[in-house]
């Protein structure tokens, strides 16, 4: 859509005789270009997938998930990563969507008081660009060491105690690795589910925007903590504090 506007902006800026709109139309068009083709490489589809096929309607179906969701409540999600070694925190739309950023920096800084490791892992594509999720971490504090892409984190999964995923759904769905008719297979995803424990921050109980079931949820090392991202990290954070008492 940027690329889209970028481009209208400039034959608008053409045809009235406008250098200035002309140059910010291309300014606008590139960007947008540019980011399409990085959202597309991470997403592991073509551009002409992208813009004329988007996933939807009947390319949503796969293979039947078995298993259950399994809930857990704020006490016992706080209690997990407080006595965890390692913790991955691995953000997305959802953290955006409730400005859950400044909360979420809290409880990492309360557990690194209690000795618990705490790096968060980015998908290329969390959140509505690429970026969006550095770019709220940065704003609320968050050190870049302590920030790891794909490629730099997806190993350290397997070591870790928990991995904490706040409103994060394809990104993190295992069927890209293993179901060749899901409209997500081939997709680079975060290793989370090879954590040993997986919490799951979310709102209800719907899809992500691919529309599909996410296999993570159904796992067994995997339980549910529903509600606003703003709302449950802030119940985590005041029972950590208990138990730090």
């Amino acid at each position: 859509l940027n690329a889209f506007t970028g481009l209208a902006v400039g034959f608008e800026g053409y045809v009235l005789g406008n250098p200035a709109l002309v140059v910010a139309g291309i300014v606008v068009g590139a960007s947008g270009t540019l980011l399409t083709q990085l959202m597309a490489k991470a997403m592991n589809r073509p551009i002409k997938n992208v813009i004329f096929a988007p996933i939807s309607g009947e390319a949503v179906e796969g293979e039947a998930i078995e298993g259950t969701m399994r809930e857990i409540g704020a006490l016992d999600a706080a209690a997990t990563m407080r006595y965890a070694s390692k913790v991955i925190i691995v953000p997305g739309y959802g953290m955006a969507v409730a400005g859950a950023q400044h909360k979420v920096w809290e409880m990492t800084q309360l557990l690194e008081e209690a000795g618990v490791e705490v790096v968060f892992a980015i998908h290329p594509v969390a959140g509505r660009m690429p970026g969006h999720m550095n770019v709220l971490l940065a704003e609320a504090g968050v050190p870049y060491d302590k920030i790891f892409d794909l490629e730099e984190i997806n190993a350290d999964f397997a070591q870790a105690d928990v991995a904490l995923i706040i409103g994060a759904n394809d990104v993190v769905n295992p069927v890209a690795r293993t179901d060749k008719s899901s409209p997500i297979y081939g997709m680079p995803i975060l290793n989370a589910d090879m954590a040993q424990n997986v919490i799951v921050v979310k709102r209800g109980k719907g899809s992500g925007y691919s529309g599909i079931e996410n296999a993570l949820f159904y796992k067994d090392n995997c339980r549910m903590f529903y509600g606003s991202a703003q709302q449950a990290i802030g119940e985590v954070i005041q029972h950590v504090k208990s138990m730090e008492g």
